[in-house]
């Protein structure tokens, strides 16, 4: 009986059924819940998209507007998190405090262990509310503002009246009320809610089979988007805008990592095989903003990195190339890029680990098995190199 081994890394495996997003590969096409993402991208608030990811369809304007009540309510860290997190943002990885954060957030909840459809919905708002202010929290965070309380004479008045979660962020992490800007980072919080079965949904996805918390899942996403094949792949990207420095640089800088043999950030996706539709958007976006405010360089330096790996290794950006772009012309610091990665992401890990539980089977694949065939044991008197006995042994 000849065997079909498995391929390395899952590619192509298909590992269970989601209502949630699908992928086309071959038509390029993205849809979150049956909606084209480039449409929800671009004319969506971001607060309407993950009630779409959560309930499974677009909001009234009532059912908006109640869903944006329950976020701002639930907004405030409870003031026992904020003391056993101290000072823990200014010396951990931002990530490992955020991941930290949202295990004690679990901890406090009630609900926490209530795998119910309801109560997983209850704390998927609560997470949306508080991720964003845990970034806040963060030394790269230009108010340097607590969120322990929106009631602290620190942090009371500092917000604008009924934010979004971009307007939150943005003002947090870099001062700027500016609507068209909010508005930018909206767009890409939009094209990263959601991505079928990506690495970290898939190990939410894995944590909440076993009728684990909703909340000890995230913490297996967070964790998962931590490690740097997954997320933090925009922060990357700036890092080489910011070495190669200006746009005349870009094609010899590209041709010399080439020769060395490595990686150039922000080239390639493992499922998406022809453009990435998420790119094409925030591609016109950066440009349209560099224009705007008069600051060409980071977009044309990354146009004459992509002109150049096409051509080389005909390789096309994902979403994270120009994701750096619009954030640098943000003005948003480069360690707040991943957590802005979380504060939209946790939608659709939410939207999975319910999906998950409300149909749940244990995720438990098998491995082929690629090891010895049947050994002798040998006790270890005995045991010469190798593992061979005395009586089979040349010296004996």
């Amino acid at each position: 009986m000849t065997r079909t081994l498995p391929k390395m890394g899952l590619d192509g495996v298909l590992a269970d059924e989601s209502a949630i997003c699908l992928i086309d590969e071959e038509q390029g096409r993205l849809q979150y819940r049956g909606y084209a993402l480039g449409d929800l991208a671009e004319q969506a608030s971001f607060e309407e998209v993950a009630y779409l990811l959560m309930k499974g369809d677009l909001p009234m304007e009532q059912e908006l507007n109640a869903w944006k009540h329950v976020l701002t309510e639930e907004e405030s860290i409870p003031e026992w998190v904020g003391r056993c997190l101290g000072d823990m943002a200014s010396f951990s990885h931002p990530m490992d405090f955020l991941r930290t954060g949202v295990s004690l957030l679990g901890i406090i909840d009630p609900e926490a262990n209530d795998p119910s459809h309801e109560a997983n919905v209850r704390k998927t708002i609560k997470l949306m509310a508080r991720i964003p202010m845990l970034i806040t929290w963060l030394p790269c965070c230009s108010l340097k503002k607590s969120a322990i309380s929106s009631s602290s004479p620190e942090t009371s008045g500092t917000e604008p009246v009924g934010a979004s979660t971009a307007e939150t962020l943005l003002y947090h992490l870099t001062g700027s009320r500016d609507s068209a800007k909010a508005n930018e980072l909206e767009v890409s919080l939009n094209l990263y809610a959601e991505h079928e079965f990506n690495a970290s949904t898939f190990a939410a996805r894995v944590t909440a089979s076993t009728l684990a918390d909703l909340y000890g899942a995230v913490v297996t996403a967070i964790a998962t988007l931590k490690g740097p094949l997954h997320g933090g792949a925009n922060e990357e990207v700036a890092n080489m805008l910011m070495a190669i420095g200006q746009p005349s640089k870009a094609e010899a800088w590209v041709h010399g990592r080439l020769a060395r043999k490595e990686r150039v950030m922000g080239f390639g996706h493992r499922v998406l095989k022809q453009e990435d539709p998420r790119s094409m958007i925030i591609k016109r976006r950066a440009g349209t903003l560099s224009e705007k405010l008069g600051e060409m360089k980071w977009f044309e330096m990354a146009e004459m990195i992509e002109r150049t790996m096409r051509y080389e290794k005909g390789l096309l950006p994902n979403l994270d190339f120009y994701t750096a772009v619009v954030y640098l012309l943000l003005r948003i610091p480069l360690e707040a890029f991943t957590p802005i990665f979380v504060a939209s992401r946790v939608v659709g890990w939410c939207a999975h680990i319910t999906e998950q539980q409300d149909h749940n089977r244990l995720i438990r694949p098998r491995a082929a098995y690629i090891g010895h065939g049947k050994r002798e044991y040998v006790p270890i008197q005995y045991r010469l190199s190798g593992g061979r006995s005395p009586a089979n042994s040349e010296t004996n």
